[in-house]
């Protein structure tokens, strides 16, 4: 059983799970589209030495549902940022959606975050990478989680190749460590696949990009 911490983000409450305790460097879980923070630290995390915290985002899990959607990456950055305030310097292993919002993350705080590990998951791929039309549509939902507004909106979110390559810079040119950001996921969409070909960024397993960032 996790023990929850509620943080303030905006008017939303988010619940950031303490699933394991341990020494040193918290690791920090970011999880895919529509998914909330597992319980269960599996295999090869239990090698990680420091704590292990999972972030559920806004309108998923134990966070707040809120009303009428307005969900971006964006958002979810700054769900990101108030974790690591609270938790202070971390290295960061997101899925799918949890990925991408990883890799804003390094960029956006390349003095807090050690490491970002960038895997498979729900919403890797996201939306086109130009503006497509707009839809205005009531979905309903009535607080439940996940959001079916978050569903549809950070499904269809945009993922332009040069604004990833634009945190990648963030991360590899004010960082203090080599490769800040290694990926592991298999499938990779455009703008993963120029994020992983890119100067300062790793590819490689997940348990060795775990043991590398442990190490720093």
């Amino acid at each position: 059983m996790s023990t929850v911490t509620r943080l303030a983000h905006n008017r939303v409450s988010l619940a950031l799970h303490l699933l394991r305790e341990g020494e040193g460097r918290p690791l920090l879980l970011l999880h895919g589209l529509g998914e909330s923070s597992d319980p269960v630290v599996s295999s090869p995390l239990p090698a990680w030495p420091g704590p292990i915290h999972g972030l559920d985002f806004t309108g998923h899990g134990e966070s707040t549902v809120p009303a009428g959607g307005g969900y971006t990456t964006e958002i979810l950055l700054g769900d990101a940022d108030a974790a690591i305030e609270h938790l202070g310097e971390v290295t960061v292993l997101g899925r799918g959606l949890g990925g991408y919002v990883a890799l804003l993350l390094a960029g956006a705080r390349p003095d807090r975050v050690r490491g970002a590990i960038i895997d498979d998951g729900p919403g890797l791929s996201g939306g086109p990478i130009e503006p497509a039309s707009t839809a205005v549509m009531s979905l309903g939902g009535d607080g439940i989680s996940p959001d079916p507004y978050a569903l549809l909106e950070l499904g269809r979110d945009l993922r332009p190749v040069d604004y990833a390559l634009d945190f990648v810079r963030l991360a590899t040119e004010a960082g203090a460590i080599v490769e800040p950001i290694t990926v592991v996921a298999q499938f990779r969409p455009p703008w993963l696949a120029a994020v992983a070909t890119a100067p300062g960024v790793g590819t490689g397993e997940l348990d060795a990009a775990l043991e590398r960032y442990a190490r720093l």
